[in-house]
């Protein structure tokens, strides 16, 4: 399989479109196996509206439908974990991303088996077990193209969970990767800035703020030229040109912050420490 080839109905950003596309390709599938697939994907928007009860009915209608396809049933314990993982239940979730990943690196199902893998290492609460389960991923990731997609996310979440613990060398390394891959991917330019975002985070805590300034500042032109300012981007680049001294162009950044944040980032009023930090780079 070239990837996943009901990934191109989705889109993360409208639920609604996205259960519309896979209910018309439901209709219009009359292989078991291959509508059970479907009924996976619909359980999984179910899923990420909150609706579990509805996302297991439509997962138990799979498994009814599935017959012995390898693929429909990765999936169906694919979806069937990021079920319980969304309700709060990680460790009822983790044996179900295990099973998935072993039945899809079965069938050859690359792009399957890294989603296993990906959320295997979330469902975790080892930080060892986080780095195996995402190397694991990326080693099938970077063998097989069809699974090349999962780079991006995958040195992403290894990236954070590095930055967080303050191995800072080690997630610039993989922000570094994660911004490669996104550029190569080519598929998403928020993406690529978001991780032209975190590589600059990482060399600011390396005391590298010359090299991340120019590509905050890109960042930062991109989505302005979107109309899509971005919060997160403006108070990164405050940051970095405080830590250069050139307090003005500071200012201003702290300044087009605050209001981006208060309106996208439901967790800034709650951070006193960040509401402060920019107040204060704003002349507050």
């Amino acid at each position: 399989m070239a990837g996943d080839p009901l990934r191109v109905l989705w889109d993360f950003d409208d639920p609604d479109g996205t259960q519309a596309r896979l209910r018309a390709r439901l209709e219009a599938t009359t292989d078991d196996a291959a509508r059970a697939e479907i009924l996976t994907q619909l359980a999984r928007v179910e899923g990420l509206r909150g609706d579990f009860a509805t996302g297991e009915s439509l997962i138990e209608e799979a498994a009814a439908s599935a017959g012995g396809s390898e693929v429909a049933l990765a999936r169906i314990d694919l979806e069937r974990g990021r079920l319980r993982r969304s309700g709060g239940d990680a460790a009822a979730a983790m044996p179900l991303f295990e099973a998935a990943f072993q039945t899809a690196l079965g069938a050859r199902e690359s792009f399957i088996a890294v989603d296993a893998a990906h959320m295997a290492a979330l469902a975790t609460t080892d930080p060892a077990g986080f780095e195996t389960w995402t190397t694991r991923g990326i080693e099938i990731a970077e063998a097989h193209d069809d699974a090349g997609y999962w780079l991006g996310p995958l040195y992403n979440n290894l990236g954070w969970e590095r930055y967080d613990r303050g191995d800072y060398r080690a997630a610039l390394d993989a922000f570094e990767r994660a911004l490669a891959a996104r550029k190569h991917d080519g598929s998403n330019r928020q993406s690529v800035e978001i991780a032209r975002y975190a590589v600059g985070k990482a060399l600011r805590a390396l005391g590298r703020s010359d090299e991340a300034v120019p590509m905050l500042e890109q960042a930062v032109a991109w989505a302005n030229g979107e109309g899509s300012p971005d919060g997160w981007f403006h108070e990164e680049l405050a940051e970095e040109y405080t830590a250069l001294g050139r307090d003005d162009d500071a200012r201003e950044q702290a300044r087009l912050a605050l209001p981006l944040l208060r309106e996208a980032d439901p967790t800034f009023e709650q951070d006193d420490v960040r509401v402060a930090r920019m107040t204060a780079l704003a002349g507050g």
